[in-house]
């Protein structure tokens, strides 16, 4: 039985022509002319044949809300298509927020992710996917003449939605037990909320880097009103899902670059003294250890640990580790609030060159680098000079000094051991000075 054509599936027909078109084009570019799979690519890139084959290929991916992988890259199990929602749960931000729109994942064969582009193709504010599962008259007339093949691409195309198999979990996916009043529990398999972290994503992307919030911080520079504000996530850290092949793991993870960015689950720390550099001391880690009450806590904990502990074991190192950790942190937190500071203008970057700053040079290149971009010859040994290297040493010789205790006597190799520590973060933070993304 033939379908009935009209304006409308003419215009969807044109839609579905063109793409398919476009495809082809792109790999006939990249052939010679008298490359002979020239001719089995224009035969494949035929209409009902590419359709045809795209039906057939839908089956190898699905679209989800709630994937898997980003909880185990290994695991095998069901991933979700669940639709927000509207639930009144105030308080509480979830995927119910997103009634309004929210961006559909694709997971399975990376291969096929041009199927789910072609179903993405949008006319008159409408989806062909969502005109699919509307059963929509015109889209299965431009899906060609013959009415019963167009209901079978279009059954086909439809199912991308659904699990294809029995929903499962898998022995490298987390579960929960959630206790029940009746002393029995319901075992729980949590899901990434793929849709949600890439709406909130794009959201503080658009905060962080985005034209308007470029020019409100433009106008503090420059102490100017502004005719709004804009938003700062201090803190953030970031986890890479799937390494060099992001698609491996889903096609928003891929438009992500594998980034997932993580808010700081922290209370706020209250500060007595403004954020001012550390000007007329000789030692960036003396400064902070007099300004900061609970630094001086972590060295005295340290201080405690090692002289009452006279064994080492796994339980002992790691302890000690955690302790360290908490040391240097708050000086890696200082030196990155410090470089906050030069970047919204709220510090002048090239502080260390007052005359008032009388800090080794290695500390004035981790502390000020922003200085670089204003100090030729600052740039030049800022690049070339191993100032972590030197900025470790005096870490660790003036941690020592501080461990001191007549119960307690360290030396080179317990020095050498906390610059260890320091060095290895130190020397990524060159890393990414001289890749310039600061």
């Amino acid at each position: 039985m033939a379908t009935k054509s009209t304006a409308e599936s003419a215009a969807l027909r044109d839609l579905i022509h063109t793409f398919i078109h476009t495809r082809l084009q792109a790999k006939l570019d990249k052939l010679a002319d008298d490359d002979p799979r020239r001719q089995q690519l224009l035969a494949d890139h035929q209409p009902d044949a590419w359709l045809a084959d795209a039906a057939r290929r839908v089956a190898q991916i699905q679209l989800a809300t709630h994937t898997l992988k980003p909880i185990h890259p290994d695991a095998r199990g069901s991933n979700l298509h669940a639709p927000p929602a509207a639930i009144d749960l105030p308080g509480l931000v979830s995927s119910h927020c997103l009634t309004d729109h929210w961006d559909d994942d694709v997971v399975g064969n990376a291969a096929a992710l041009d199927v789910f582009k072609f179903l993405k193709l949008e006319h008159d504010g409408r989806s062909l996917l969502q005109r699919l599962l509307e059963h929509d008259a015109d889209l299965l007339a431009a899906l060609g003449d013959d009415a019963e093949q167009a209901e079978a691409w279009r059954a086909s195309f439809a199912a991308i939605t659904e699990s294809r198999d029995t929903p499962s979990s898998h022995t490298l996916a987390k579960q929960l037990y959630f206790p029940l009043p009746d002393g029995d529990y319901h075992l729980l398999a949590p899901l990434f909320p793929t849709s949600l972290v890439h709406r909130v994503q794009q959201r503080m992307r658009e905060d962080r880097f985005g034209e308007a919030a470029k020019a409100a911080r433009d106008a503090r520079k420059a102490k100017q009103p502004h005719a709004h504000g804009y938003c700062e996530y201090l803190d953030l850290a970031i986890r890479k899902f799937g390494g060099t092949k992001p698609q491996n793991i889903s096609q928003l993870n891929s438009e992500r670059y594998g980034e997932n960015w993580l808010l700081a689950s922290l209370p706020p720390q209250w500060r007595t003294l403004d954020l001012r550099p550390p000007l007329r001391r000789d030692s960036a880690f003396e400064f902070l250890y007099r300004n900061d009450k609970t630094l001086r806590n972590r060295v005295a904990q340290l201080q405690h640990f090692l002289r009452v502990t006279a064994h080492n074991n796994w339980q002992i190192r790691r302890k000690r580790a955690r302790l360290l950790g908490e040391i240097t942190d708050a000086f890696h937190q200082y030196a990155a609030e410090l470089l906050e500071a030069n970047r919204n203008g709220a510090l002048t970057a090239g502080w260390s060159a007052h005359p008032d700053c009388r800090l080794d040079d290695s500390e004035r290149h981790w502390l000020d680098p922003l200085r670089a971009h204003a100090d030729t010859e600052f740039s030049s040994v800022h690049l070339w000079r191993d100032w972590p290297e030197q900025a470790s040493k005096r870490f660790g010789n003036w941690l020592n000094g501080k461990l001191d205790h007549d119960e307690l006597r360290l030396a080179q190799p317990e020095a050498e051991h906390w610059q260890d520590v320091l060095h290895n973060e130190l020397r990524m933070f060159k890393e990414i000075l001289d890749d310039g993304r600061t």
